[in-house]
């Protein structure tokens, strides 16, 4: 202990006196100075006695729909970090093909008293789904936040990417590279996310190419956001002509480069494809994968912030706060390959 004492003395700027009283919980040692000793202790790897330990400030829920896709617990990390920061625990509840549903776990982690929930891709995002749930839980006094996917008929605030700018950076970004004929292949319609990535898409594609509504519609597929979904969407594109296919998902994105080899195809010689979320490993793919990175760190972050506003009864506005996403260019699109002669 004495070898410690030194060390965190030395660490600290202070005497190993100063150290073994605020190490035995001791009065007479200056706020600032007990702070010094404590970050000391962390620095060096030494665990803080018990009795010194940063109390938990409360729970708060964070309920995904599925850990599959790696975009989710990627912003599962930043949004526990953020809240072990504040002095939170964060509890992960994550709905399973055939196992809890979100209303099944909101009511688990209300019984367990939490402070809050984070809803990520919950039933907020869609259009057919029953919103009265979210009132019944404002009812109980429980705030929440919820991320990707806007309802004007939920009061409470919402974090997402802005999804129709990430599909006309996706487009743009084909058509300078000779593309005319460019798929999309994304979820299932009901979805906010969807309907807003389709209308991004459209946009961009009246743009830059002159389409019509009506013309970049028989361009877009719908599937599931999986690797067989886009492997599915992506072969009835490709089969319809398309050079080029826009991912609503990395994991869709794989898919549809797996569609095009099998068709014997090359990416990105033959068909270019883009991904959406820039989840962890996806520069590391073959090839390495063009796609739209999510601002997961900043989502992340202003979730909890407006969830923890709402917790010290401060309410967040009624409103969207809506993150521009970036397109990260690597190997999977290249320029468009010349028309085949008649």
């Amino acid at each position: 202990m004495t070898a410690r004492l030194s060390d965190i003395a030395a660490q600290a700027g202070v005497s190993e006196a100063t150290v073994s009283r605020v190490l035995n919980g001791k009065p007479g040692v200056a706020g600032a100075t007990r702070e010094s000793v404590l970050a000391a202790l962390d620095v060096l790897g030494y665990e803080r006695p018990v009795r010194l330990r940063q109390r938990s400030a409360g729970l708060v829920g964070l309920i995904t729909p599925e850990l599959d896709n790696p975009i989710f617990p990627a912003l599962a990390q930043v949004i526990g970090q953020a809240l072990t920061r504040q002095g939170y625990t964060p509890v992960l509840a994550t709905q399973t093909p055939g196992g809890s549903t979100e209303d099944e776990l909101t009511d688990m982690l209300v019984e367990r008293g939490v402070a809050g929930i984070i809803f990520v891709s919950g039933l907020h995002a869609d259009t057919t789904a029953d919103m009265t749930r979210y009132d019944q839980l404002r009812g109980k006094g429980v705030p929440y936040v919820l991320l990707n996917g806007f309802s004007p008929k939920v009061q409470a605030p919402f974090v997402s990417p802005d999804d129709r700018a990430a599909m006309r950076l996706a487009v743009t970004h084909l058509a300078a590279l000779g593309h005319t004929r460019i798929g999309l292949a994304v979820g299932p319609k009901r979805f906010v996310p969807v309907l807003r990535k389709i209308e991004g898409f459209q946009q961009g594609m009246a743009e830059r190419l002159g389409l019509s509504p009506e013309e970049s519609e028989a361009l877009i597929q719908h599937s599931l956001y999986t690797l067989e979904g886009g492997q599915a969407a992506a072969g009835a594109l490709i089969s319809r002509g398309c050079t080029a296919v826009v991912c609503a998902s990395d994991m869709m994105a794989l898919g549809a480069i797996r569609a095009a080899r099998q068709q014997g195809l090359d990416v990105p010689r033959d068909v270019s494809v883009v991904g959406f979320d820039d989840s962890p490993l996806i520069a590391f793919t073959d090839p390495p994968l063009t796609t739209i990175r999510q601002p997961v760190q900043a989502m992340g972050q202003a979730a909890v912030r407006a969830l923890l506003e709402e917790v010290g009864g401060t309410p967040a506005p009624h409103s969207e706060f809506v993150f521009m996403p970036e397109l990260v260019v690597r190997g999977s699109t290249a320029s468009a390959p010349p028309p085949v002669r008649a």
